[in-house]
């Protein structure tokens, strides 16, 4: 049976979305904002993320222990997260548990109350957070590739923040911010799981129905426009990870299908040419990946590994290798039609829970406006032919617009510069 997503648009501006999948007995339901780190000034750095921290430390009728205790009383789950491009918090109960998911929800967006005592304490555990990545040389790799590869875009800035930004913070920054990006115009809900469709429409009226609050006009955000430099980060460690950031595809952009699926077959799996190449055959990198970000602004797709300073010459030489291999049309039908599957089996795979069809639908809606089905999402990666690969190829590896990231204890980038001429 086809997937029937519905969508419906209430007074005040929420979008909802659902999908009904009655055979299960949990439901998951997630308010995505359009509020992340692109819309951010660089004062502003870190701030959508400290503010989906502090919707959990107190409403004005429960405390951050009550939030707490109400959802594990229940077996619940709540929680949130925020990207680049958007903030979402979510639930996932029993079916007969979603007005207090609905409630509660409601209750932490409209009524949270920022106490400054709490947000002193939030900003010690971001703080600790951000101490965390830097202790990652891998997270600071993924980072500093961002920041190199799209120069002065907002999309360069860190989720987190930095230092020198979140401490600044005021009460007065977080209820201006949240009066600009926290409102019924910018929310969708979206729904996924066993649910009473005409109790789930009492719920959104009774907890959300009179919110009117009025948005501002939203902040605009400029196409990125790739750079082509190295950045360094030294660390007292003893490998030296790199990243390697080329021009992606745009968020809504059909040529996404070929990308992931060139990606499958580069660097996306076990099977993958950069894995077998480098682990496998010469047992230079413990780790070696490739994948694509995609954004509604631009888009970036990065390879990582790490090894021993000694060995990045080798490494390197064999990731530029098998570059122009692929730029040379040497993709056999038998690898190419591997990675279709692989991407169709890993998109599937990847909507067998609530939460994760939840996010699906709550995401494309918020940042497309649409839902595609599974069975449209697959036709169009059956769609994807050698020619379609090989002319993203073409855009992705492109030496006038690649950027690259290494974290060590020995600044290397001139011969990574020397080297990555595809």
């Amino acid at each position: 049976m086809e997937t029937i997503y519905k969508r419906q648009e209430y007074h005040n501006g929420i979008r909802l979305i659902t999908e009904k999948i009655p055979h299960f007995r949990s439901v998951s339901i997630g308010l995505w904002f359009g509020v992340g780190s692109v819309f951010e000034t660089s004062e502003e750095n870190g701030l959508s993320h400290f503010i989906e921290h502090m919707l959990f430390k107190g409403t004005e009728t429960r405390t951050a222990k009550q939030i707490a205790e109400i959802m594990d009383s229940v077996g619940g789950q709540l929680n949130a997260f925020t990207a680049k491009e958007c903030t979402c918090y979510y639930s996932k109960v029993i079916d007969d548990r979603l007005e207090l998911a609905v409630s509660l929800l409601a209750d932490m967006v409209q009524n949270s109350v920022f106490d400054p005592v709490e947000m002193n304490k939030e900003k010690g555990v971001i703080m600790e957070e951000i101490y965390m990545y830097e202790d990652s040389p891998e997270d600071l790799a993924h980072d500093l590739i961002a920041a190199a590869f799209f120069g002065d875009h907002p999309l360069a800035q860190p989720i987190l923040g930095t230092k020198e930004s979140l401490e600044p913070i005021t009460r007065d920054h977080i209820l201006n911010y949240m009066n600009e990006f926290y409102n019924p115009q910018n929310l969708v809900i979206a729904v996924a799981g066993n649910f009473d469709e005409g109790e789930l429409d009492s719920f959104i009226n009774k907890y959300f129905g009179g919110w009117d609050k009025k948005s501002k006009e939203k902040r605009s955000v400029q196409e990125t426009q790739p750079h082509k430099q190295i950045l360094f980060r030294q660390k007292d460690i003893e490998q030296m990870h790199l990243c390697i950031g080329s021009p992606g595809v745009k968020m809504g952009n059909d040529d996404v299908y070929p990308l992931l699926v060139f990606n499958a077959l580069f660097g996306g799996g076990m099977s993958s040419r950069l894995f077998q190449k480098v682990r496998e055959e010469r047992g230079l990198a413990y780790s070696i990946y490739s994948y694509p970000s995609i954004y509604k602004s631009g888009g970036l797709f990065n390879i990582y590994t790490s090894m021993k300073p000694n060995q990045l010459a080798d490494v390197l030489s064999i990731i530029v290798g098998e570059i122009q291999n692929v730029k040379g049309h040497s993709i056999e039908k038998e690898e190419f039609q591997s990675a279709i599957e692989q991407v169709k089996g890993n998109y599937i795979l990847g909507l067998e829970s609530t939460s994760s069809r939840m996010t699906a639908i709550g995401r494309s809606e918020l940042l497309m406006g649409k839902v595609l089905t599974p069975s449209e999402v697959l036709e169009k990666i059956d769609r994807v032919t050698i020619d379609d690969v090989y002319r993203i190829t073409d855009i992705v590896f492109d030496p006038n617009r690649t950027s690259a990231a290494l974290v060590g204890k020995e600044d290397m980038s001139d011969k990574v510069r020397a080297l990555l001429e595809f």
